[in-house]
């Protein structure tokens, strides 16, 4: 079971701003002018979840609140840089290390700064440099890993002839997903995928093992291949006059509608900003988990900014994630004004 977000109150944040937060599902914007303390908050969430006690002491504030859908509470209390951290669960309250709270869901961050990256030699990077290499290994990868590996289920033995080949079925669909992202598995010579009854009927332990295998690579490359997929989709549906493409190598192109090719630090801020914030949302965000994305709309147009709740709330849905989105722009929250939380004093 994933845990979700369902509330978030602080006190004293600054020694001034107490806030009261009840967020959406699954998606959630939060607005405010400039010095209300947006981005400090979002940073002080994702170092609660991520167990980053040394953030959360640098930072004036008195006591956090975390609520969660099952109904447990992380309470953080501030007494002046010394920390008291507990989960409360049915009014019992348990004292937590900063592993524990790292421990008690994945949790992703992506700042305002997105155009660069450090690497883990202390320099800086080009951000897009980075993911563009990083793709282009995954993907090398996956296409030099195409052998079965033997996997074998406990249950299939008892499936079924009928069972057994529309399962086959399912996964062909799945690997025929696969293999519009570039790669796919080898079958062993002489065995037809999917099997009809009649050949599952003559090689019954053969096919149940070659089921088994494929399942197993299903299930270790689909997610790669639908992130790929809906990476283009979406970049695509965004870009003006302009192509992005994943070769079968790996390599992403740019390519003007006019046939021209373009590096990708020919592209502008704001083009750059989209590859970047969504190749961190598909590829670095695990399912089930909690995305905190801060100012999504830095150089974008306005006409981008106001499709970008639909894009979050479809790779929400895809992959069953919670997002906090912060955002100055009334553009990015478009239509979406009942998902939208103002940071507004408590008391105000």
């Amino acid at each position: 079971m994933t845990m979700k977000i369902t509330s978030v109150s602080v006190f004293k944040l600054f020694n001034e701003f107490d806030y009261e937060l009840v967020l959406s599902q699954p998606l959630t914007f939060i607005h405010s002018p400039n010095g209300m303390g947006k981005s400090t908050l979002m940073r002080m969430l994702y170092a609660a979840l991520r167990g980053d006690i040394e953030y959360l002491k640098g930072t004036p504030f008195e006591r956090l609140d975390i609520g969660f859908d099952e109904g447990s509470v992380l309470i953080i209390q501030n007494f002046q840089g010394d920390m008291l951290i507990q989960m409360q669960r049915s009014d019992v309250e348990t004292t937590l290390t900063a592993a524990e709270m790292s421990a008690i869901v994945d949790t992703v961050y992506i700042p305002p700064e997105r155009l660069a990256v450090r690497r883990g030699d202390g320099h800086l990077a080009s951000t897009l440099d980075v993911y563009a290499q990083e793709l282009l290994e995954t993907i090398r990868y996956a296409k030099e890993h195409t052998e079965l590996e033997i996997h074998q289920r406990d249950d299939v033995a008892d499936m079924p002839d009928g069972d057994l080949e529309f399962w086959c079925k399912d996964l062909k669909a799945k690997l025929d997903f696969i293999k519009d992202a570039g790669f796919e598995p080898d079958i062993p010579a002489g065995k037809k995928f999917p099997p009809s009854r009649y050949e599952i009927g003559k090689d019954r332990a053969g096919y149940e093992q070659l089921a088994c295998s494929i399942s197993d690579y299903v299930e270790r490359n689909y997610i790669l291949a639908e992130s790929i997929i809906i990476y283009k989709d979406i970049v695509n549906e965004i870009y003006l006059n302009k192509t992005m493409s994943v070769s079968e190598g790996g390599k992403i192109g740019i390519s003007m509608d006019n046939g021209t090719s373009l590096d990708l630090q020919k592209l502008s801020s704001g083009e750059k900003q989209i590859l970047i914030m969504f190749y961190a949302l598909l590829f670095h965000t695990p399912q089930g988990s909690i995305v905190i994305l801060d100012e999504p709309e830095i150089s974008l147009h306005v006409s981008w900014q106001q499709v970008l709740g639909s894009y979050f709330s479809d790779i929400c849905r895809v992959r069953d994630i919670q997002m906090i989105v912060a955002t100055h722009s009334p553009q990015i929250i478009h239509d979406r004004w009942d998902d939208a939380v103002e940071l507004r004093p408590a008391d105000a």
